[in-house]
Formats: C-alpha cells, structure tokens, sequence
C-alpha cells in the first residue's frame, strides 16, 4: 500500500510571510462584500496596527491605498502579502533602452543607482 504524502504542495502553501509588520503592504479582501457578491471587495491596504490576541490569534489594523479609509480588525486569513520584489519586478525585467516602459519613479531611482549617462 502506498502512503500518500501529508505536506501541502508549495502552491497550496500560505502565501503570508511569517509574520506582517506595520508597513507591509498587502491585499485584503473584504469578506462580507466578496460572499455577497457585491463588487469592490478586494483593496490594497497598508499595515498600521497589529494586534495580538493571543499566541494563536490576531487582527491587523490597515489603511487602503486608494480611499485612505481604515479597515480595522481584519483577520490575516483576508489578507495577502505584496512583496517588494513584485513592486520592483518592472525595474527588475525592463530593457534599459526604451525609457517608456517604465515609470517615472524607477527611470529616477536607476538613474540614481547607476548616474544618469547610463540610464
């Protein structure tokens, strides 16, 4: 008889870091509005409080991006992290050459990194 194996596969896996900081950025999606089926139930939001209830339990206070509204008392099981490598992979991936493709911001901060006759 073969054992099947007990591990969740790496794309089942939490896709949370160990723990969220304030000042992590992540995407929340507001449960109620999602399960009713209304419209705009998923925001960027940014961590300002966490709250630890206890060893096994915690709520995270945030801002959304877009609104600058809090959402208070969301539970992790909402949320997912937007790590920074994500936010930079266009600076990452970019050709060099062609300064349309990216943004203003990045065009400024490798101009910064490397000197402008490079860039």
């Amino acid at each position: 008889m073969t054992m099947q194996p007990t591990a969740q596969p790496a794309a089942q896996q939490s896709l949370q870091p160990a723990v969220l900081r304030i000042g992590d950025y992540v995407l929340y999606r507001d449960a109620d509005r999602y399960w009713a089926g209304e419209p705009n139930h998923t925001f960027v939001c940014c961590v300002t409080r966490v709250i630890e209830v206890s060893h096994r339990m915690r709520f995270l206070d945030l801002v959304c991006l877009k609104t600058k509204c809090p959402v208070k008392d969301v539970s992790p099981d909402y949320l997912r992290f937007l790590p920074p490598a994500d936010a930079m992979r266009d600076i990452d991936n970019a050709p060099l050459d062609d300064d349309t493709v990216l943004t203003s911001a990045a065009i400024a901060w490798l101009r910064q990194q490397y000197g402008k006759t490079t860039v």
